[in-house]
């Protein structure tokens, strides 16, 4: 008969810096995920600079936002100029 052993609980380690600095530079994709009302392929090939397309978002509802398909936070989006940005309101 196998004898259970008893395993000490390990303490979070702290992790030196210099490893956060290699880590900075890993390449990431992130995502932002807008439903889209009744949006086909068709629509998609005939999206074109300035198209307008209708979500399923209430206006100023937060989209959730990942990073390699994991869930990092929410966030609003914001014009900037003549660019579309987003606004990080909530960490998950």
């Amino acid at each position: 008969m196998a004898s259970l052993q008893l395993v000490p609980i390990q303490k979070k380690t702290e992790v030196p810096p210099e490893l956060w600095l290699e880590a900075a530079v890993l390449p990431c994709v992130l995502s932002v995920d807008v439903p889209l009302r009744q949006f086909t392929v068709r629509d998609l090939l005939q999206l074109e600079p300035g198209s307008v397309v209708e979500s399923k978002n209430v206006n100023g509802a937060d989209v959730p936002v990942l990073v390699n398909t994991r869930l990092i936070g929410w966030a609003e989006f914001e014009v900037m100029g003549h660019r579309l940005a987003i606004r990080v309101t909530e960490l998950a």
